[in-house]
Order: structure tokens, then sequence, then C-alpha cells
């Protein structure tokens, strides 16, 4: 843990605070964003390439099997993590990266609407602030959905299983829409596209190769489910695991708007007394 004392002047910018001196801010512990941001991505994704690598060479049998009972070699998501031990290493990495995911969530959002210029047509701020808004709340819904299909396995009750991971399929790429959307609309507030191209080429490709991703898996699906095609559950798994990354990805571009920022706990000091708690 680390406590120090700085100037409120040195970080009156950035919180967006008045600079009034006398005042201080004691801070208790303080961590670099972006790492946050980068283990909360990549401690789902470690624990899934854990549970997939042990249950092929472990349970090859256990994870292949399905209602139509022909070849496939690429198990399902659902079935990695829904067999012992597995689940239990799936469960503990999805209450380890939901709560930091939440306050991920929430700080990006209030970052966003920092970003839409206050000086802007009122219909263009109301629109840009009407999108990232909803892409918050599509977040928090993705966020939600994960938690419930990850600890309602399809073995323990597969049709509220089903619900959840649709859910989870619908809000996530509804919130690529409404987040690459909200994130244009602020850019053009400030006339300043140019400044997020990269940045939003970069979420476009993840969301179309998601789509595309989601129709397959859609069509791979059918295929098992009333035809029992050969390999067609296999297909429909790849499919899965090409979604999941992408979405991911998506959600670790993060860090390319908080590179150096900090997340600190902490109060301000004043020579009147005055203490007010900020995080």
């Amino acid at each position: 843990m680390e406590k120090s004392l700085c100037t409120l002047n040195s970080i009156s910018q950035q919180r967006g605070h008045l600079k009034t001196p006398n005042e201080e801010l004691v801070i208790h512990y303080r961590i670099n964003f972006k790492y946050v941001c980068l283990c909360t991505a990549f401690i789902p994704l470690g624990a899934l390439l854990v549970c997939l690598l042990s249950a092929y060479i472990f349970q090859f049998d256990d994870v292949h099997e399905t209602h139509c009972k022909v070849f496939n070699i690429v198990p399902s998501i659902s079935a990695v993590t829904g067999i012992s031990p597995q689940r239990y290493i799936w469960r503990i990495s999805a209450a380890l990266h939901i709560g930091p995911r939440v306050i991920i969530s929430a700080v990006y959002n209030a970052y966003q609407l920092s970003m839409i210029n206050p000086l802007a047509d009122l219909e263009v701020k109301s629109r840009a602030q009407l999108w990232l808004n909803t892409a918050y709340l599509l977040n928090l819904i993705e966020a939600g959905a994960l938690c419930g299909v990850s600890y309602i396995s399809n073995r323990d009750n597969y049709p509220i299983h089903e619900k959840l991971f649709i859910t989870f399929m619908v809000s996530s790429l509804s919130h690529m829409v409404a987040c690459i959307r909200g994130t244009k609309l602020a850019a053009d507030s400030r006339k300043d596209l140019e400044s997020i191209k990269a940045g939003l080429k970069y979420k476009q490709n993840l969301l179309v190769l998601s789509l595309i991703s989601t129709a397959g898996l859609l069509i791979f699906f059918i295929q098992h489910r009333f035809f029992c095609l050969r390999m067609a559950f296999s297909l429909f798994a790849l499919c899965e695991y090409v979604i999941a990354a992408a979405n991911m990805a998506f959600h670790v571009s993060v860090i390319s708007d908080f590179p150096t920022e900090e997340l600190m706990v902490g109060k301000f000091i004043s020579t009147a007394g005055n203490t007010h708690k900020v995080e």
C-alpha cells in the first residue's frame, strides 16, 4: 500500500476540481488503471484456456458428448466450463472478473461523457449521451448475463443457461454497436473524428467479426440440433471461441484511453478541517 501526500493543485486538472490552496490529498492506495483493465480481461481468458486444455486432455469424452452422438473435435465453452473441477476454476475467475469490470464500465462511461463538447449542438449532445448511457447499461447487462451463465451451467439447468447465453450474446453485440455510435457522436461534437479513427476502426472490425461469427454460430447450431450433422457442433464451438476472443479484445481496448491514469483511494484534507473522500 502506497501512502503519500500531494497537493490538490497537482491533480486538480485531472479530477476536474477547482484549484484550492491549503488543501492536500492523502492517498491510501493507488494502482495503474491500465493494469487493472488488463488483469480484468486476462483472468477469464486464462481460466478459459486452463478449462479447455485440462478438459480436452483428461475428460475428452465428457466434453464431446452431445444428444446426436456424432463425431466432434472442438468442445463448447459451456461444456469445458460446466464439468468438475473446471466449473470451479471458471466460477472463481468470474467472481474476480465481474467486480473490477463494473468499476471499469462506470469509469469509461464517465470518461466518454466528459468527452462531449458542452458547447456543441443540443441534439448532438443528447444523442451522444443517449448512446453512451445505453452502451453503459448494456455493458452491465452483459456482465450480469456472463455471471449467470458462469454459475448456472448447461448441466445444472439447460433452459435457464440457454436464456442467459442468449441475453449475453444480444447485450454484447448491442453494446458494441452503442459504444461505437456513442464514441463517434462524442468525437463529432468536438469536430475531432480524426483522433478516434484508428480506435473506431479497431472496434468496428471486432464488431463485424462478432456478427459473422454469430451468424455462423446460429447456422451450425441449427445443423447440429435439428439435423445432427457431423462436425456441426465443433464449428458451433469454434464460433463461440471467436466471439469470446472478439468480446475480450473489444473490452480491453479501453486501455488506449487510459494509458497513464491511476485508480486511487484517498481523501482531501483542508486547513479548515473539512474532508471529502474520493476514490
